[in-house]
Formats: C-alpha cells, structure tokens, sequence
C-alpha cells in the first residue's frame, strides 16, 4: 500500500521556547498613588488654615475668653484663671503660635503665685517653643551649607550671576544683604517666621515699582511691631522659667543649672534692656546667688554618686574578705593615674 502527496513539500516550521517571564511581582498601582496621596495628604493637614471667617470667629472666642481670665487674676483667682486661659487655648487655631504664646505665658504666671513651679516651667517651655517656630532664634544648618556652596561656586558661575544680577535687583532684596529666607519672596512679608535678627536689621529692601508703596511700608511697620511683640513675650517667658527653675524642689544640679542659663541668657543687652527695673534687679541678684548654689548642688550630687559606687563595691568585694579601701588611686607625674593594691586596708600598725 503506498500513499502518494500532491503539491510541494514544505517542511514544518520549528517551535520557538517561550521567552522566561519575571516573575517578581509588582505593586499595584494604586499602592502607588495611595502612598503619593496619603503624603500630600499629611502635608496638606499641617498646612491647613481654617477659612478667614472661622478663624476671625475662634480668634474673638479666644480673646473673650483671655479677657475673662485677666479678670480672674486680677481678682487674684489663680485656680480659675488658669480654667478660663485653658478654654481660650481650645478655641484658638492652633498655627497660630504666638497668640498661644501669649496665653501660655499668662498660665505661667497663674502658676507662679500658686507656688506650682513645675506646672509654671512646662508652660513656659510651651510658649517658647510656639514663639520659636514663629521667630526662630537658632540659625538654620542650611545657612552654613548655603556659605560653603558659595566658596567652591566657580568663575563660570559668577560670571553667569553677574549677566543676572541686574535683572533680579528690581524684585528681589541686595544680594550683599539677602538672608536664606527671604530669597524667595520679592516682598517682606508682614510675618516673618525664618531668618536671623541681626541680619534681618540691615537688609535693604527694595520696592517694586507695581507695587503700592503706602501698603507695603504698612506690610513692614507691621512686621516690626509683631516682632517686637514676639521679643516682648520670649523674655517675659525667659523670666518666669528662670525663677520657677530657681524654686524646683529638689534644688538639684540640672534644675539650677538650667535656670541660671535662663538668667545668663536675660542678661544680654536685647532683653535686658527690654526689662523693667524691678526685673532688671531680679536679673542681677540671680546671676550672683545662683553660681554658689549651683557650684554646691553638684559637689553634692557628685559626692552622692561616688558613695554609692563605694557601697556597690563594697558589696562586690565583701565576699573575698576585701574592700575599696585596700585601693588606692594615685596620680603620676605625668598627670595620669595609677591603681596600687594595700592589704591592710589603709590602716595604720
């Protein structure tokens, strides 16, 4: 039996193998943009503002109620003083941090004729923190980072600046007296929340010519008074955490220590000057009797914790018929220490 093909041959074309798949698997993507939108999402939160008429209304709650507590203490009701200032403290926004400043600084001040030192301290500490954010004293590490980036810049670079420079003259500040925040604003804003004071006080500023030059020099006269406001309220807080520090009981080593760099810190000529002269008297008085009672605290703290540290020894040693007294440590001629064994125990025969 035979089989017969018709038409031409064609041979069968060869299987290709499959190419290797990765199969590592991939995020979704909506992973992706739940994270991106739950990061915005944060930022947004931290930088969220009530809307002006709402926060107009918390702000005149707020103050009502601050008004009701300068009452209180007036009348020398420091417990429901302290209640009153609480309630304005909720009803106020919490960005803004120099009205909350203001508030913590009164509930300092209830808390100092209470005699509640460190009830007065925590307030204190509440309020310079609020004002820091809102006037930073500190320089910033970018300063320093922004200097170096200036010394290694190239001539090609300079030169590039230099064709620039006359361009961005009429909408920016002197490039001579420019700080790190206020590169970025063609106008001084009426609250400044970065910068350095001494640098900020010779910044020359230049006012555009669209701009209304009755409107901006209010901008700035009211950047002026609330940073006088702002320098006013850290020195009244300085002053109340000095002496509520100065009053902690126990007196210890930190807790003076603390408060007479709080007065060390009054005494330079920005907040000294700004005291009045019965304050400017307590200045004085704490810069002379607290290095003594600083200087003993820590003698005795130190004594305290070498005589514990004899007692533990003592305890390890017991069971081998020693003690720390069988060891003496003596120092060199070339300053430095020496362990020597006495087996009497420093006891004369």
């Amino acid at each position: 039996m035979s089989f017969k093909s018709t038409g031409p041959k064609t041979r069968p074309e060869r299987v290709k193998p499959a190419q290797p798949t990765d199969t590592t698997p991939l995020p979704p993507s909506w992973s992706q943009s739940r994270r991106s939108s739950s990061s915005s999402s944060i930022a947004s939160f931290h930088s969220a503002r009530f809307p002006p008429d709402e926060e107009s209304r918390m702000l005149a709650s707020s103050h009502d109620l601050k008004s009701q507590a300068n009452t209180q203490f007036s009348n020398q009701d420091y417990s429901s003083a302290i209640g009153t200032y609480d309630r304005a403290l909720a009803e106020l926004p919490g960005y803004l941090d120099f009205e909350m400043a203001v508030l913590q600084s009164n509930i300092a001040a209830c808390h100092l004729k209470l005699e509640q030192w460190k009830e007065a301290v925590d307030s204190c500490e509440k309020g310079l923190e609020g004002l820091e954010r809102e006037m930073p004293t500190k320089p910033k590490q970018k300063a320093k980072a922004r200097t170096k980036k200036t010394k290694t810049t190239s001539n090609k670079d300079k030169d590039k600046e230099a064709t620039n420079g006359t361009q961005r003259r009429t909408s920016r500040l002197n490039s001579d007296t420019e700080t790190e925040s206020e590169s970025s604003s063609p106008v001084v804003s009426p609250k400044k929340d970065k910068g350095d004071d001494d640098q900020e006080d010779d910044t020359v500023v230049e006012l555009p010519s669209d701009v209304d030059e009755a409107s901006t020099l209010a901008a700035l006269q009211l950047s002026d008074a609330r940073k006088s406001d702002i320098h006013r309220i850290r020195t009244k807080l300085l002053l109340r955490r000095g002496r509520a520090r100065s009053c902690l009981e126990p007196q210890t080593w930190s807790n003076l220590s603390a408060a007479l760099e709080d007065y060390t810190t009054l005494q330079k000529p920005e907040y000294f000057n700004a005291l009045p002269p019965s304050d400017q008297k307590t200045v004085r008085q704490a810069l002379v009797s607290l290095p003594p009672k600083v200087s003993a605290a820590k003698d005795k703290e130190v004594a305290d914790m070498m005589g514990k540290l004899k007692d533990l020894g003592n305890g390890i040693l017991k069971p081998f018929g020693l003690s720390t007294e069988n060891f003496k440590v003596v120092q060199g001629e070339g300053g430095g220490y020496s362990l020597s064994f006495d087996g009497g125990g420093g006891k004369k025969a």
